[in-house]
């Protein structure tokens, strides 16, 4: 109980402090590049893990069935190069913002 109220009186002391600050001629701080850095890195990291899963995905169907190597490989390219897009356009739009 002890610990719950020292927890309050801190959220308390915080909340009061924040208009004193308010007033402030510190310049705002500018987040784009630490949001652009996140996306990126999310967007490459999601998109590194569904080329993975593609291409496990394309070897297991190649050895459950080698007749059909033309096909799969025609469709994994094509999708690779989508998944690959995405990244791109990630790539992009960072540089848009920034």
């Amino acid at each position: 109980m002890r610990k719950l109220q020292n927890l309050f009186m801190t959220l308390a002391a915080l909340c009061f402090a924040v208009p004193v600050f308010a007033q402030g001629t510190t310049p705002a701080v500018n987040l784009i590049p630490i949001g652009a850095g996140l996306g990126m890195g999310l967007a490459a990291g999601l998109c590194g893990m569904g080329q993975g899963r593609a291409v496990g995905s394309a070897c297991e169907s190649l050895a459950r069935n080698p007749g059909t190597r033309a096909g799969i490989m025609l469709f994994l390219v094509l999708g690779l190069a989508f998944i690959e897009s995405l990244t791109l356009f990630t790539l992009v739009i960072v540089f848009a913002k920034m």
